[in-house]
């Protein structure tokens, strides 16, 4: 099972691939910018160590 940090990863290896059409490469970039949203949201939820 891949974390959303290893998501976060693949994603953006995925938009170093010149063989993208505008399409896809939108469609990587929308995902990416949710995954980074949901990453910063989880991180903020968690509570701070003692």
């Amino acid at each position: 099972m891949t974390t959303l940090h290893d998501h976060i990863q693949m994603l953006r290896a995925e938009l170093t691939s010149f063989y993208l059409s505008h399409g896809e490469r939108r469609r990587i970039e929308r995902e990416l910018k949710l995954a980074c949203a949901q990453f910063a949201a989880d991180r903020y939820d968690e509570t701070p160590p003692a």
